[in-house]
């Protein structure tokens, strides 16, 4: 028989994109002040994977990743998507998102992201957000799993995600050494 445990905590990471900058940059500072302070902030990048945002959004799509330092428990994603969704439709234009943010965490197994969309490996949390399996940790780095968009398979972005689980693991290395 299995005993119901709590979870330990997770790292918050989002991805967020738009055709501004400058909208990029206020939302994360909306977000340090909602989640805390921002501890690593990913190089601005195209988000040009796919087109999907395109007729919504406009193009080309400025992208950065971040992550928080604080950490959170694992179910507070659901909470944190609703905070975002809100947040996105503070910046809508004429009905359409000028920012999209795709929060989620690091555990020390897998890579979770927040959506609202269903689908074979999405796990229904609550209030209407699913938990995505994006990314598994085996054998030394985060691995893509047959469904996981090609943005965060690539190599580059694999390496950023295994240095931010690095610097998390250490993080809890050093909370066991205070408790």
């Amino acid at each position: 028989m299995s005993h119901p445990q709590r979870s330990g905590r997770v790292k918050l990471i989002s991805s967020l994109f738009s055709p501004e900058k400058s909208v990029v940059d206020r939302v994360i500072v909306q977000m340090s002040e909602i989640y805390g302070p921002v501890d690593w902030s990913g190089p601005e990048m195209f988000f040009d994977r796919t087109k999907y945002y395109a007729k919504e959004m406009g193009w080309p799509l400025h992208r950065r990743f971040v992550s928080f330092e604080e950490l959170i428990h694992p179910e507070a994603l659901v909470e944190v998507k609703l905070q975002t969704n809100e947040i996105e439709n503070a910046y809508l234009t004429r009905g359409n998102r000028r920012i999209n943010i795709d929060p989620g965490y690091i555990s020390p197994e897998r890579l979770i992201l927040a959506t609202g969309k269903n689908y074979i490996h999405r796990v229904y949390l609550t209030k209407g957000i699913y938990a995505d399996l994006t990314l598994i940790f085996k054998k030394g780095s985060f691995r893509p799993l047959e469904w996981t968009y090609r943005d965060y398979a690539d190599p580059e972005m694999i390496g950023y995600l295994n240095e931010l689980r690095e610097a998390y693991m250490e993080k809890l290395r050093e909370i066991k050494r205070i408790d």
